[in-house]
């Protein structure tokens, strides 16, 4: 599969809007394209982030919506945007265990490694970190998305509530160090989301 985001940041008195746009218009917008798989939203409504993912059954599905999408996106995200930066990503690994849910929390974990070293980071992720994700209470689903040209990826991982992600913090931070150092990786960011919407049909 494949991935667009859209990372939105803006005043946190507007998010609303936003999300109610994206959930309503968006969705119609979505579902009519070819090969759509499924969507999420997670949002930060303290500091005023908005992170949309769009998932796609081929490169060229995702290639075909960006013309309507981006066309489309500044009216529906009006009048919470005040940046909005969109990335597109193919997605290495995609592991559930069970359905997340709305006002769950969401890890995102961007890293940065040689290009040369892309399927070594999506190794890793799946041989180390999988199993560990898949003890801890409340773990939902998984995710893992790479930029082989530019050597750069994204880890979200999701959890049926915020508990369950707060819980996590220490054990996963420790776990982090070991496996950047073993899949030659670089951390440069890592924010917590509240789920709003998180529907993926990988078949």
């Amino acid at each position: 599969m494949f991935v667009r985001t859209v990372y939105v940041t803006g005043d946190p008195a507007k998010v609303e809007a936003a999300i109610r746009s994206l959930n309503s218009q968006g969705r119609e917008l979505l579902e009519e394209r070819p090969d759509y798989r499924g969507a999420d939203v997670v949002v930060d409504r303290e500091l005023g982030k908005l992170v949309a993912v769009s998932w796609w059954g081929s490169e060229e599905a995702r290639r075909n919506s960006d013309q309507v999408m981006r066309e489309r996106r500044r009216p529906m995200l009006e009048p919470f945007a005040g940046t909005v930066a969109v990335d597109n990503y193919e997605v290495a690994l995609f592991h559930a265990v069970q359905p997340p849910r709305s006002g769950g929390g969401m890890r995102s974990t961007r890293v940065e490694f040689d290009p040369a070293d892309t399927d070594l980071f999506a190794d890793t992720f799946r041989a180390s970190a999988i199993p560990r994700l898949e003890a801890l209470p409340g773990f939902a689903r998984c995710s893992v998305f790479v930029d082989r040209r530019r050597g750069r990826g994204v880890v979200g991982s999701l959890f049926v509530d915020r508990a369950s992600m707060v819980a996590s913090r220490a054990g996963q931070a420790s776990a982090r160090r070991a496996d950047a150092a073993k899949a030659r990786v670089t951390v440069v960011g890592l924010e917590e989301f509240e789920v709003v919407h998180a529907d993926v049909r990988p078949d």
